[in-house]
């Protein structure tokens, strides 16, 4: 098992030029994890620049205080609280914003934290440990209906009904409590699977989003992020898989067009409002290369758009 602290960079270099990195710049991290991105940053920025890095791990902060760099400054708090943060930061307009969606490989291979069917550990599944309700205490009072509504529209999994049907029928036998007893019920409960991939894998990703709620985190920092960039300013962003790419996707496709307008209105083109975001580039993935060094990098997209001059 890897250590807790080990954890490969995804995009690292492409993440940080995507940025243009100013030296005396304001910048968000808002995923330090184990700090690569931001470590990156740091090396860019001169003596007057800043860095401000959320996240919602406890020992991420840990990881970060230990830098014990003056540019830095850490938020213990999911990055939907970026407005608020920055706002008692008395930091008005930042030069660029990184989200890294997901979760690290330290917290997947960390046993205690119950997020991967590899370990027979405690179903936790919390990003932030020290608040909110663990996956077994949900699922201790879930319906049936409500678990299948989460490992479907979560995980995409097409026998979520029949797993949430066969996690309420163990719940008889006592608590579903830790990652072991919920693999086996999965792996009872689903007939078939995708060659090389373990059937709990959507069952899994499906509860560690929901019990995070990181699709809704992602929708309450994108507009804040907007918001807070200054003219030429850079939003990055990593997903890795198709829930998180397609809300990024439409977010930034929607804020690099005009608004749309009542048909035969009557107004020049030159007199449209102005979008508040840019494109920049294509979508960008890992070369053969890293995902050779790294396998879980392979699902890695990074999404990148430039702030406009239009006011927010």
């Amino acid at each position: 098992m890897s250590s807790p602290n080990t954890h490969i960079t995804v995009l690292l270099q492409e993440a940080v030029d995507a940025l243009e990195i100013k030296p005396d710049g304001i910048y968000v991290d808002g995923t330090f994890g184990r700090g690569g991105h931001s470590r990156a940053v740091l090396e860019r920025l001169g003596p007057q620049g800043r860095l401000i890095a959320f996240d919602r791990d406890p020992t991420a902060i840990v990881v970060g205080q230990a830098l014990g760099d003056p540019r830095l400054t850490l938020v213990h708090s999911a990055f939907s609280g970026l407005d608020e943060a920055l706002g008692a930061l008395d930091v008005a307009q930042v030069d660029g914003v990184l989200l890294d969606l997901g979760v690290s490989s330290p917290q997947l291979d960390d046993a205690a934290r119950g997020m991967s069917f590899r370990f027979d550990a405690p179903l936790d599944m919390r990003m932030d440990t020290s608040r909110g309700h663990t996956v077994a205490e949900w699922l201790a009072d879930a319906s049936v209906g409500q678990i299948t509504e989460v490992i479907r529209d979560y995980g995409e999994e097409r026998f979520a009904y029949a797993i949430a049907k066969a996690i309420a029928a163990a719940r008889t036998g006592g608590a579903v409590a830790t990652t072991g007893q919920l693999a086996a019920i999965v792996e009872k409960a689903v007939r078939t699977r995708e060659p090389g991939q373990h059937p709990a894998t959507r069952t899994f990703q499906a509860l560690r989003i929901f019990i995070n709620q990181e699709l809704e985190e992602l929708m309450r920092v994108l507009p804040a992020c907007v918001r807070r960039l200054r003219t030429d300013g850079r939003l990055a962003v990593i997903s890795f898989h198709s829930l998180e790419d397609r809300i990024v996707k439409r977010f930034m496709r929607d804020e690099s067009r005009p608004p749309v307008l009542p048909a035969r209105l009557p107004i020049r083109a030159a007199d449209l409002p102005q979008p508040r975001l840019r494109l920049i580039g294509k979508a960008v993935r890992p070369g053969p290369d890293e995902v050779a060094a790294n396998p879980r990098s392979r699902s890695a997209v990074m999404r990148v758009a430039e702030r406009t001059e239009v006011p927010a």
